[in-house]
């Protein structure tokens, strides 16, 4: 064996949902916004002078960070942008949890945070989910490096209200407190965001891929007291100052400012969401209760990964996660009225 082959280091990589390269396809696989982004941000799309990509961005990217700030009523100080809540969260992992205690988060959840723990080197562990996969706030009760909870929790799509956040937050007033919101515009519940002003510990996290149609462009942020901003803004100056590029900054300051906009369609996929949910029920299958973009769905007798590759086969796809206690499920995005059609229609034959 090469000598430097023993200094790498070596984890086990997330894998994102798959990208089709035929466009051809029925994509429900990685929650992606059916939906265009709002017509403010095409205009603004249509007038950027494409000369300035020659400059570097604004490092503090103030004209999204200062949108962002007077939309949620906080200080601009009290944002953190990147690109992508991934980003973000990365920046979270290597600020925070810099302890010997183990970061929690659940055993089923989004499966990038064990890979930033991972690559950090921090330790870990995970409360199991409970018999109806939602998170036990008592186990969030003891000794810890920091808590990460996804609210909606995915693949799960469960949201729980902010008594139940509130809950593990006064248990952890010693440890950094991490909610993750990339789907709680669809959840119909109040945000976090909410509680900042009584929690020092608190860090939200959200994203522009779901709600906000621009997944493309990859825009993501925290929102938290400004010491915990400034905290990440050392680390995020120490590994690469130039984040978000020019377009993402200028389009998602222009979506921010759209929101009627997207209200609209976010009520357009909840709708959809609802009645796509009674018919898969006709069809055989159980829905876990959803406050996301996405349905997490079993069929009562019929094996999830052979339900998965029938669909891909046909030009349906969707997720299916090969892991302990959901390996029968599939995670369907909520599609435009007529893919979802599409779909069920498909699914008939397992009726």
């Amino acid at each position: 064996m090469k000598k430097w082959l023993e200094n790498i280091r070596r984890v086990e990589p997330y894998v994102p949902g798959e990208q089709p390269k035929d466009t051809d396809v029925i994509k429900l696989n990685t929650n992606e916004n059916p939906y265009p982004p709002a017509p403010q941000v095409l205009e603004a799309a249509k007038s950027m002078d494409m000369n300035l990509l020659k400059l570097y961005p604004d490092p503090a990217a103030s004209k999204l960070v200062d949108a962002l700030a007077e939309a949620h009523g906080v200080g601009s100080a009290q944002i953190f942008p990147g690109v992508g809540s991934d980003d973000v969260l990365s920046m979270i992992f290597l600020t925070f949890f810099n302890s010997d205690k183990p970061v929690l988060f659940p055993d089923i959840t989004y499966s990038f945070y064990s890979v930033w723990a991972s690559v950090y080197g921090i330790p870990y562990e995970c409360p199991a989910l409970d018999s109806d996969f939602r998170i036990r706030a008592e186990d969030y009760y003891r000794e810890n490096g920091g808590v990460v909870i996804a609210n909606p929790n995915a693949p799960t799509s469960i949201y729980e209200g902010l008594d139940f956040i509130e809950d593990i937050l006064r248990h952890n007033e010693d440890s950094v407190v991490v909610v993750d919101e990339a789907y709680i515009d669809f959840a119909g519940g109040p945000s976090a965001i909410e509680l900042l002003p009584e929690y020092e510990n608190l860090i939200v996290v959200r994203t522009f891929s779901k709600s906000r149609s621009m997944a493309g462009l990859r825009i993501g942020y925290a929102v938290a007291g400004e010491e915990l901003i400034r905290a990440l803004n050392d680390v995020k100056y120490s590994v690469n100052s130039y984040t978000l590029n020019k377009p993402a900054i200028e389009l998602g300051a222009a979506a921010v400012k759209s929101t009627e906009y997207y209200e609209e369609i976010t009520r357009r996929v909840v709708a959809t969401r609802e009645r796509a949910a009674k018919e898969l029920a006709e069809l055989g299958f159980e829905c876990l209760p959803s406050g996301t973009n996405f349905l997490f769905a079993k069929h009562r007798t019929v094996p999830g990964e052979r339900i998965f590759k029938e669909l891909r086969d046909a030009g349906i796809y969707v997720r299916h996660f090969d892991a302990p206690r959901i390996d029968d499920y599939l995670r369907i995005t909520v599609g435009t009225d007529e893919q979802m059609d599409k779909l069920t229609a498909f699914l008939k034959k397992y009726a």
